[in-house]
């Protein structure tokens, strides 16, 4: 009777995993909805929607957040739908939804201020890669703190990654398929964000688990 209970309460047991998975996910699922829905809007989308320099100074402050879920076509919002869904593959029970939600914010302020202090020459920038790179970061690095394998691969690719770009430039299969020009310091101050506030964030797990 035993092994027969355990056998009818395991789908529902999934069910439950599976509907946790979705709850701390969901700033990321949503995310992936706004890009959705902003690309639909095109060119002129795009235009009123993306990180402008100029447009900015003159008050337009919203763009230092909306730049970051327009893109330059749809091949380049795939692109970075692909990526963003192999955050959610990848990284599916490593933060909470609020954790989740800091980071994408922390990683969309610390790449947006840095295109106004750092980069006086960028004119204007649209996309999520550089938010990606954070959470990409923000989810190896919990990888590391439990000694896991794919941890120590995944952040030697990173760190191979952000120095070619910062050396060379972007990749050229970066180029080609984003069909335009890469900014890549956003990759590296969204690696910034993610790096610094995981390890916060792993500070903290680590002092109430004591």
């Amino acid at each position: 009777m035993q092994a027969n209970h355990n056998k009818m309460t395991s789908p529902a047991r999934k069910y439950d995993s599976h509907s946790q998975t979705l709850l701390s996910m969901w700033p990321l699922l949503l995310i992936g909805l706004v890009v959705i829905v902003v690309g639909i809007t095109g060119d002129s989308g795009r235009l009123a929607l993306r990180y402008d320099r100029l447009a900015v100074e003159s008050g337009q402050w919203w763009r230092l957040l909306s730049g970051h879920i327009v893109h330059l076509g749809w091949q380049h919002a795939l692109l970075n739908l692909a990526g963003l869904t192999l955050v959610i593959l990848l990284f599916p029970d490593e933060y909470r939804a609020g954790q989740w939600l800091t980071l994408v914010v922390v990683c969309v302020a610390v790449i947006s201020a840095g295109f106004l202090f750092l980069r006086p020459d960028l004119n204007w920038y649209v996309g999520l890669s550089g938010v990606l790179h954070g959470l990409f970061w923000a989810g190896a690095i919990r990888w590391l703190s439990r000694r896991e394998a794919e941890g120590y691969l995944l952040v030697a690719f990173l760190i191979g990654k952000l120095i070619w770009e910062q050396m060379k430039g972007a990749l050229p299969l970066s180029v080609a398929t984003s069909g335009g020009p890469v900014v890549v310091d956003a990759h590296l101050y969204g690696a910034v964000a993610g790096i610094g506030l995981a390890l916060l964030f792993l500070r903290d797990w680590r002092s109430t688990h004591r």
